[in-house]
């Protein structure tokens, strides 16, 4: 399927051509093409990128691509029933399909490139799943509440129920949708038959005001999400320029791993690499493009030593996310007070009372000041320590714990 069709040039990509039929449930047929993405200068791209959750690789399908049979997953298969139209083909690009999953060189030149695939994408589909637990009923309480058509502030607890349910699929947890949507000009959403525009439905979200004290972490999981789904209408409706690696210039590296990483990815190595695009640290350390070859702990080693300065000795593990670091640094104070955080905000206002001082005289001084953090996977506590560790440019939050140190933010 994929000898005949090598990607060799820089900015090439696959496209699956989806063909329409009149039955709904007939089998799916495609052809898979080259193509060379074109810049701004050049024309709009005019295929659309698929945001989904693979599923379950065990329950695979079988559609035809090119005349040869390929097993896809049940919810891509799903998917892929629901974009098929009747009378026009469809051109998509799905990574599952466009990239060659076996050969791990162009699997990684691809992945470096994912960002600028969205990006330059005419539309994001994003593809939450058949439909279930009253799920139509949720969407379209969504889009009433954004469009005001009529707004309840607070719909009964059946109907909040549902809406939760659809905030709760998998596609809300995983690490890769957050580079998609943050790259996409506009945003499609589709649930089973129902669809509606992204901003209407982080609009719908927002004015509903639902009660998340009930779904302990749903809030943060959904707003990460909705936050740069909203920002899609405000981007350029032609994606950047160049080719190649790029920066969707969102936050530095650090920030995203501490937000992020306890987000899903079914390969460990894409809770890295999915964050590369969005880093705004100028250009990414080659050595942390995407590369499956490598092991896990390796690439995790890189990670920590792209954050921090070398002199630090790291130990890691290929089976586990965790680390052991070693170094010394400079204690400047700890946090002694932590603002409640606003219902939708993304940052944690704090107040450190820093490092004692002597006066002229002799006497100690207490110099205390706010700070506005951005919220992380770990919420920042008070007794937490500040520290400067040696060589890096950055302060670090600790956590003193029975026989070693956390790290809460890993640079702040």
């Amino acid at each position: 399927l994929y000898q005949d069709a090598p990607l060799l040039q820089p900015g090439q990509i696959r496209l699956l051509r989806l063909m329409p039929h009149e039955g709904e449930d007939a089998d799916i047929e495609c052809q898979l093409i080259n193509y060379q993405l074109r810049d701004s200068s050049e024309g709009a791209n005019l295929y659309e990128a698929l945001s989904y959750v693979w599923g379950d690789e065990c329950t695979g399908q079988s559609i035809s691509i090119n005349e040869c049979d390929v097993q896809v997953t049940a919810n891509l298969h799903a998917a892929l029933l629901r974009l098929r139209d009747r009378v026009f083909e469809r051109v998509l690009w799905i990574d599952a399909i466009c990239i060659n999953q076996q050969d791990a060189d162009e699997k990684g030149r691809q992945v470096n490139s994912m960002a600028n695939i969205y990006a330059k994408a005419g539309r994001v589909l994003v593809w939450l799943g058949e439909a279930a637990k009253d799920s139509d009923q949720a969407i379209e309480d969504i889009r009433a509440a954004g469009s005001q058509e009529r707004y309840e502030p607070s719909p009964d607890k059946t109907r909040q129920e549902a809406i939760f349910s659809l905030l709760r699929r998998t596609w809300f947890e995983r690490v890769w949708v957050l580079q998609e949507v943050a790259a996409a000009r506009q945003v499609l959403i589709k649930c089973g038959l129902a669809e509606m525009d992204g901003y209407a439905f982080c609009s719908g979200l927002s004015a509903l005001k639902l009660p998340y004290e009930s779904c302990p972490g749903l809030q943060s999981i959904v707003y990460t999400a909705t936050y740069l789904i909203r920002g899609a209408l405000f981007r350029p409706r032609r994606g950047p320029s160049q080719s190649g690696p790029f920066s969707l210039q969102i936050r530095p590296l650090g920030e995203l791993v501490e937000m992020y990483h306890t987000r899903k990815a079914t390969e460990r190595h894409d809770k890295v690499y999915a964050l590369l695009g969005m880093a705004s640290d100028g250009n990414v350390d080659k050595k942390l493009l995407a590369d499956y070859r490598i092991s896990w702990g390796k690439l995790f080693e890189r990670l920590i030593h792209n954050i921090l300065p070398e002199q630090h000795s790291v130990a890691t593990w290929s089976n586990r996310e965790v680390a052991i670091i070693r170094g010394k640094g400079y204690y400047l104070g700890e946090i002694s007070s932590v603002d409640k955080d606003s219902t939708w905000e993304d940052k944690q206002k704090v107040h450190i009372t820093w490092r004692n001082e002597r006066s002229g005289h002799g006497a100690k001084r207490e110099n205390t000041s706010p700070w506005l953090i951005q919220s992380g996977a770990k919420a920042i506590q008070v007794g937490d320590l500040i520290c400067l560790l040696q060589g890096a440019a950055k302060p670090t939050i600790l956590r003193l714990l029975d026989d070693h140190m956390a790290i809460i933010r890993i640079a702040v």
